[in-house]
C-alpha cells in the first residue's frame, strides 16, 4: 500500500474518532449536527429498533377492558343522545419510519427532529448505542482492511525479493555455469591436443599417455619416503649391460667418449687435441633385458580399506620406475579374480573389483609369460590380500569353496614357476587380522624361491620400489624348511643394543 494510501486511511479513522466523540456528548431529543444525521438517519430507519417493531397484540384483560370501555360507550349514547362521549384514546405506536423507507421516501431533516422530539429516554439511549456501534463498527472495518492491506502489501514484498534473490541466484548459477562450460572446453581441448583423452562414441575417454603421466606423479610422490642410494637407481641412465673400451668407429658412438683415455692417447701419440685416431669410447658388447611381470588381486576382498586403490598406484609407479631404467623392458600387468586378464595402463587404471582370489591360474598365467622370454632379468610382483580360495579345474571351469584344493593348485603352479631361470619374485600380503593368511602367503613365496613381504596398504608402493631397486626396506625373510637350532647370543652391549635398535627400524621392527 502507498505512502498516500495510508495517509487517507489515518484522517479517515480520525474522522471516525470525532464523529464517535460527538456521538457521545450529543443531545438526542433535537436534530444533531450534519457530521451525525447519517448515522442517525440509518439509526431510525432499523428495522430491529424498538420504535419499528410491530405493536404486540393485546392480552385477555386489556381486550376485556376494550371491550367493556365500549358497552358503556353505547350505553351512554343510548341513553344521554345529546351529550358527545369523549373519544377513547387507541393505545399502541405512532412512530411510523421503517414503513417510511419501505415506500422508497427518504427523511428529511425536519422529519428527523420531530421523530427525535417524539421518543423516550429509553429509545433515545437505544438510538445512541446504535450510532455509537454504527461507528465503531465502521472504524474497526476500516482498521482490519487496513491490516488485510498491510498484510497483504508485506506478502508481495517478501514475494518480490524471493524473486529478486532467486532472479539474482538464477543469474549468478548461468554465469558459473557458462564459466564452468568454457573451462571443461577448454580443458577439453587441451587434453585433446597432449593426447591425454580421446573421444569414442560421443564419450570421452583416458589415454595410455594421460594416465602414464599420472604414474610419473605417482613414482615421484612414493620416491620422496625412499632412501637416497634407492632414489639414485630409480632415476635411470645407469649402465644395463656390459661394456668396452674401444676406438671411435661411428660418429654416433661420441655420445660414450672416455675423455680421461682419449685425452691421454693424445699425449702418447704427440698430440695436444682429440682427434678421430684417439678417441676411445665404451662400446656395449652385450644389453640387460628385462621382462618384469606386475600381478594383482582384484577379488572382491580389494575392496576393504582401499586395498584395490594402493595396489593400482604402487604397480603405476613401479611400472614407471621399470621404464625409465629399462626403456625397452617387456611389462605385463595381470589382475586376477576367478580368472586373469592381462591389461594396459588404461585397463590397469579403470579395472574393478569382485569374485574370488585364483592364485593358481595367476602363477600358470605368469609362467607362461616369463618361460618363453629370452630376457637375462626375470622378475615377478604379486600384490594379494588373502587365501587362494577358488582354481580352474581340468574342465577350465573356475571352482571355488576347497580352500584346500585351491592352495594345492596354488603350491602346485608356484612349483612349476620355479623351473623358470633366472627369476626374482616378491610376494607382498597386505596386512591382514588373520594369521592363518600369512601362513600359507609364506608357503607359496618359498615354493617360488622368492621374497615374502607383509605390509600395509600404504606402504605397499614404497616396498615394491625398494625390491625393484634390490633394496631390504621392511622385508620378511623367509625360514628354511631345516633350521639348526640357533646358538645362546652373547649378552649385548650398549653400543650392540643401539645398533640392533637402529637395525630393527631399518627392518620395520
Amino acid at each position: 500500500m502507498s505512502r498516500k494510501s495510508d495517509e487517507a486511511v489515518a484522517r479517515e479513522l480520525a474522522a471516525l474518532e470525532e464523529r464517535l466523540r460527538a456521538a457521545r456528548s450529543a443531545d438526542w431529543s433535537k436534530l444533531p449536527s450534519g457530521e451525525l444525521l447519517d448515522e442517525v438517519r440509518s439509526g431510525l430507519l432499523l428495522p430491529t429498533a424498538s420504535w419499528n417493531r410491530p405493536t404486540p397484540p393485546p392480552g385477555l384483560l386489556a381486550r376485556l377492558r376494550a371491550a367493556l370501555a365500549r358497552l358503556l360507550a353505547w350505553l351512554r349514547r343510548l341513553f344521554g343522545r345529546g351529550r358527545s362521549a369523549p373519544t377513547p384514546r387507541r393505545g399502541g405506536r405512532t412512530l411510523t419510519i421503517a414503513v417510511r423507507s419501505a415506500d422508497g421516501r427518504a427523511l428529511g431533516p425536519s422529519e428527523i427532529g420531530e421523530t427525535l422530539a417524539r421518543l423516550s429516554s429509553a429509545e433515545r439511549r437505544e438510538l445512541s448505542e446504535t450510532v455509537t456501534g454504527s461507528i465503531r463498527a465502521r472504524g474497526s472495518d476500516l482498521r482490519r482492511e487496513a491490516e488485510e492491506k498491510r498484510k497483504a502489501a508485506e506478502a508481495q514484498r517478501r514475494r518480490l525479493e524471493e524473486e529478486r534473490a532467486e532472479a539474482e541466484r538464477r543469474a549468478a548459477a548461468q554465469t558459473e555455469a557458462r564459466v564452468r562450460e568454457g573451462e571443461e572446453r577448454r580443458l577439453e581441448r587441451e587434453l585433446k591436443e597432449r593426447g591425454f583423452v580421446a573421444e569414442r562414441a560421443g564419450e570421452l575417454v583416458v589415454t595410455y599417455g594421460l594416465v602414464e603421466r599420472f604414474a610419473r606423479l605417482l613414482l615421484e610422490e612414493e620416491s620422496r619416503t625412499l632412501p637416497s642410494d634407492v632414489r639414485l637407481s630409480l632415476r635411470g641412465g645407469g649402465s644395463t649391460g656390459t661394456y668396452e673400451k674401444a676406438r671411435l668407429r661411428r660418429p654416433e658412438e661420441v655420445a660414450h667418449l672416455d675423455v680421461v683415455g682419449s685425452l691421454l692417447a693424445a699425449r702418447l701419440a704427440g698430440s695436444r687435441h682429440i682427434d678421430e685416431s684417439t678417441s676411445m669410447v665404451y662400446r656395449e658388447v652385450t644389453s640387460e633385458r628385462v621382462h618384469v611381470v606386475l600381478a594383482f588381486d582384484r577379488s572382491g576382498s580389494m575392496t576393504e580399506n582401499h586395498k584395490l586403490e594402493a595396489a593400482k598406484r604402487a604397480l603405476l609407479a613401479l611400472y614407471v620406475a621399470v621404464r625409465r631404467r629399462h626403456p625397452d623392458a617387456t611389462i605385463d600387468v595381470l589382475a586376477f579374480a576367478n580368472d586373469v586378464a592381462v591389461l594396459d595402463l588404461v585397463e590397469l587404471w579403470e579395472c574393478s573389483a569382485g569374485a574370488f582370489t585364483n592364485t593358481a591360474e595367476v602363477l600358470r598365467a605368469a609362467h607362461l609369460l616369463l618361460a618363453g622370454s629370452r630376457a637375462t632379468r626375470r622378475e615377478l610382483y604379486l600384490v594379494t590380500d588373502g587365501l587362494p580360495e577358488a582354481y580352474t579345474d581340468a574342465a577350465g571351469q573356475v571352482r571355488s569353496g576347497q580352500l584346500d584344493v585351491a592352495m594345492e593348485r596354488a603350491l602346485e603352479r608356484a612349483r612349476e614357476l620355479a623351473t623358470v631361470t633366472p627369476l626374482r619374485s616378491t610376494l607382498v600380503l597386505l596386512r591382514s587380522e588373520h594369521p592363518e593368511y600369512e601362513t600359507a602367503a609364506r608357503a607359496i613365496a618359498r615354493t617360488l624361491g622368492g621374497d615374502l613381504v607383509v605390509t600395509d596398504p600404504a606402504r605397499l608402493g614404497v616396498e615394491l620400489l625398494v625390491r625393484w631397486a634390490h633394496g631390504t626396506e621392511t622385508e620378511r625373510r623367509i625360514a628354511p624348511e631345516v633350521r639348526a637350532p640357533p646358538a645362546v647370543p652373547p649378552a649385548p652391549t650398549a653400543s650392540g643394543r643401539g645398533r640392533r635398535r637402529r637395525a630393527d627400524r631399518r627392518m620395520g621392527g
